[in-house]
């Protein structure tokens, strides 16, 4: 019986470009349309893996880990100092799903500098910010601002402990005026100091303190007296 031979059967060349032009693995550095350039990992034509982005609009870059084309794990942050051309690093730390999250730190253009953790892009968990004025937070943050248990310590030396709430002194919290010698324990609302007792603290230790010492008051009910005050603040806030 004759054998008859048929034709190879091969599969249109635009399959093997095809292949050719997906991105996966490690590449070189490849260009976008707008001029954005990546060298790095790749994984089904995204970025995925160690790698490097360079954003031509603002010249930012990105160094660090990448998922499924988004900052995912651990990376750093830089731009290009508007006079000077030379980068700074702006954020280096975790990241998740494109957006800040985890331990990190942030460094502000003015020199203000926040370490701690991150929740979706902005401040969120526990943290410390050195402000440019000398002052110092550190506590917990929620939505970007100061919201809980956090102490504030001032260039002079004095500081707050206590609550926070939307960026400002609220709840029940202590001040200590160290110039002075002196303490104010009480409730805040809103940064104001609604009701509390001033007294003496460590005053023979301080640099400024008042001329005279501030006079002890026996109260027969001091819990009940503090439990009114609450009361009428809770009322107000009401």
């Amino acid at each position: 019986m004759p054998i008859v031979k048929y034709p190879r059967t091969r599969e249109p060349l635009w399959y093997e470009w095809d292949r050719k032009a997906q991105k996966c693995g490690l590449r070189h550095t490849v260009y976008a349309v707008n001029g954005d350039q990546y060298t790095g990992e790749w994984l089904d034509n995204l970025k995925h893996g160690k790698g490097t982005q360079i954003w031509k609009s603002t010249g930012a870059i990105y160094s660090g880990d990448w998922k499924f084309g988004k900052q995912d794990g651990y990376g750093s942050y830089s731009v290009p100092d508007p006079v000077t051309k030379e980068y700074k690093r702006v954020y280096t730390g975790w990241w998740k799903n494109g957006q800040k999250t985890g331990q990190g730190v942030w460094f502000y253009p003015n020199g203000e500098r926040y370490e701690g953790e991150w929740s979706d892009g902005v401040r969120g968990g526990w943290g410390r910010m050195f402000y440019l004025d000398g002052s110092s937070y550190e506590g917990q943050w929620e939505a970007d601002q100061p919201n809980g248990q956090g102490m504030l310590r001032l260039p002079n030396g004095n500081r707050y402990e206590g609550g926070w709430k939307d960026g400002k002194k609220h709840g029940p919290g202590r001040y200590f005026y160290v110039e002075k010698g002196q303490l104010l324990e009480g409730t805040w609302a809103e940064d104001i100091a609604k009701c509390g007792v001033l007294v003496d603290f460590d005053r023979d230790k301080a640099p400024a303190p008042t001329q005279y010492p501030i006079p002890k008051i026996e109260l027969d009910d001091p819990a009940g007296v503090l439990a009114e005050a609450q009361a009428l603040l809770d009322d107000s806030d009401n």
